[in-house]
């Protein structure tokens, strides 16, 4: 039964905003728990990354949001994150592949501890994104590579 599926919508950053380059649903080859773990680290560190966006000293800030309809979750990335009493605002960052609730470029609500990871960028370096690591055995060993390249950790 498919009731948890994760989306991997690999976001490559520009200082002028996102550009995505992929936009994959990802449901199999991935360990999943290195998956559970790592949104349990990313949850861990969300005070972290809010001082961060509080800071304003990175190029772009976004949140993964588990979205469920039905028995079917998607993850999504939120682009253009605020954060204000407990609650992330975002803009849905992909096209749905699974659920049928939402839209790309619809905004969306989380409660922070909801949230399944987070990230911002300086450059061309992503801090966070977590969950990216599991899902990188999924990829082509070159485009894993290129991006294990951009990952801080």
């Amino acid at each position: 039964m498919k009731s948890i599926l994760l989306t991997l919508s690999l976001l490559f950053f520009t200082t002028a905003g996102y550009c995505q380059l992929e936009d994959k649903v990802i449901t199999e080859g991935y360990d999943q728990q290195e998956m559970s773990a790592a949104i349990a680290h990313a949850r861990r560190e969300t005070d972290t990354f809010i001082k961060m966006l509080n800071k304003h000293d990175a190029d772009s800030y976004a949140v993964k949001a588990p979205i469920t309809d039905g028995k079917d979750t998607e993850h999504f990335w939120l682009s253009n994150v605020s954060y204000a009493d407990g609650i992330f605002t975002g803009i849905i960052a992909n096209d749905p592949g699974i659920v049928k609730n939402v839209e790309y470029g619809q905004e969306w609500k989380i409660k922070k501890e909801d949230i399944s990871d987070w990230m911002y960028t300086r450059g061309d370096k992503i801090y966070g994104g977590y969950t990216i690591d599991p899902l990188l055995a999924t990829y082509p060993k070159e485009e894993a590579d290129g991006l294990r390249a951009r990952l801080v950790r």
